[in-house]
């Protein structure tokens, strides 16, 4: 710890008291993220430029310190939070953002806001498709750490499919560049898929080049309700494999829905229902006739439904989504969201476990996500100060896990390992592939510099208390 001190003098001495704080209010500020497990660094570093960067990095590697780099905090793993302490470098006011239209690319630093991005694109009749629920809060550069999805990912894909270049630094301090603003690139490995989706533990990006699209003319927003869980997820299915391709397709299981009316005092439904709120997109011609196909779909399985090609009538629809994740918290004080993935064929299946789960632990476990694409966030709600609560959370989430591996699916779809998922790594992942993992990461951070403490080191939540503190994307009651 005095190496660290001694270390974090030396760097102030370079970079300046501006650049490197050590005070009580910006150490606490940068110790967690959206986990609200709080770990103090030794000092937040603020780079000027990446001269600053650079040195810090170097610093870091000849005394030891871990570095994590954070951008807004949004991450829900516990991936920006410095478990090992050492110095946490912010690259939130990393803000430059430029779009080229004729190429029809964005370049940005890793601190633009990723709804700034399309905002701005959306001025040229272009679009920037990944929109995790964060949106309007995350930042780019920690959506290319964990390859964020969203709800435009069944059609659209994910951040990884619109990154084209990747400029930053090694662990160990030296510039890099990976990938160029062109489509076709097989110029060596390619590092650049390597540092997506690496939750900051492989190098640091000061720049990304990201691919835009046409922006679509028009939507069709359909919210369909149905008699049960299963009808809904298997009437999903149908949907797709009728090749109608909907922007979006939302699953909400009744508990959720539930959920959502309680908070919101509004009556979505009249009756017991889980929904599916579907969007299809495209060019004003083919809109009403990819509406047309939707609509019949809901007119023979759905047993009531809405929709609407208006923007502002669109956005009651979207209601019950937008809110059913705060509205949990009438069931029980905490919760553990997990972005399982499984085959569509296995949803069903999934649903079964989970009242399994429920019935032996007593905790509910209301789901709901993005039924087109498998990603489910499946919730264990449970009060934390309830000792039985607490041990029965920990049965039930191993639970989860095992089950949705042994269902061909992933432990997480686009949140990533951090802390939270750590002892989960080895249910998904054999011994031989994370010796692999450890090898790619001892080659390029030969001193264990980023990220210490998080993926490959099993990690307890429930040692830890969260915080008691409101982040800004934190709902409030409608």
């Amino acid at each position: 710890m005095r190496k660290f001190t001694e270390a974090t003098a030396i760097l102030k001495k370079e970079l300046g008291d501006n650049a490197v704080r050590t005070d009580t209010e910006a150490c606490f500020a940068a110790s967690f993220d959206n986990t609200k497990l709080s770990f103090l660094p030794e000092a937040v570093i603020f780079p000027k430029d990446e001269s600053d960067l650079a040195s810090a990095l170097r610093l870091a590697n000849k005394n030891g310190v871990p570095v994590t780099v954070r951008g807004a905090g949004t991450g829900t793993t516990g991936a920006s939070a410095p478990v090992c302490g050492g110095w946490v470098i912010s690259l939130a006011h990393w803000t430059e953002l430029k779009i080229d239209a004729d190429a029809g690319i964005a370049i940005v630093q890793p601190g633009v806001i990723t709804q700034k991005i399309n905002d701005e694109a959306a001025k040229y009749g272009l679009f920037y498709p990944p929109d995790p629920a964060s949106v309007k809060h995350c930042t780019i550069g920690g959506n290319i750490a964990t390859n964020a999805g969203g709800l435009h990912a069944a059609k659209y894909g994910v951040t990884r499919d619109y990154v084209l270049a990747l400029e930053g630094f090694l662990p160990t301090g030296e510039k890099v560049r990976w990938g160029a603003p062109v489509k076709k690139y097989v110029s060596g490995y390619n590092l650049r898929d390597l540092w997506i989706g690496s939750e900051g533990m492989l190098g640091v990006i000061t720049r990304a080049t990201l691919r835009l699209i046409p922006k679509p003319e028009a939507k069709h927003t359909f919210l369909c309700a149905f008699s049960d869980d299963e009808t809904a997820l298997l009437a999903a299915q149908d949907l797709i494999k009728s090749r109608i391709v909907p922007s979006v397709c939302e699953f909400l299981d009744t508990l959720s829905v539930s959920c959502a009316q309680r908070y919101s005092e509004k009556c979505f439904f009249k009756k017991k229902s889980a929904v599916l709120l579907v969007e299809v997109d495209g060019d004003a011609l083919s809109v009403p006739a990819q509406a047309e196909r939707v609509r019949s779909w809901a007119s023979s399985r759905a047993t009531d439904f809405r929709e609407t090609a208006e923007a502002e009538e669109a956005e009651c629809l979207w209601e019950v989504r937008r809110i059913c994740s705060q509205s949990m918290f009438l069931i029980a004080d905490s919760k553990l969201n997990e972005d399982i993935a499984v085959p569509a064929q296995n949803f069903v299946p999934l649903l079964k476990t989970l009242r399994k789960i429920t019935e032996e632990t007593g905790l509910a476990t209301p789901v709901f996500g993005h039924a087109a694409d498998g990603n489910l966030h499946v919730h264990v709600m449970f009060n934390r100060n309830e000792t039985r609560e607490r041990e029965a959370a920990q049965t039930a989430i191993r639970r989860v896990m095992e089950s949705v591996v042994a269902l061909d699916g992933v432990i997480t779809g686009e949140h990533g390992i951090g802390l939270a998922k750590s002892p989960f790594l080895e249910i998904q992942h054999s011994s031989d592939e994370i010796f692999a993992m450890l090898a790619v990461k001892k080659a390029l951070d030969p001193n264990n510099i980023l990220g210490r403490g998080k993926m490959f080191s099993p990690f307890n939540v429930w040692d830890y208390v969260p915080v008691n503190v409101k982040l800004p994307w934190d709902k409030k009651k409608a």
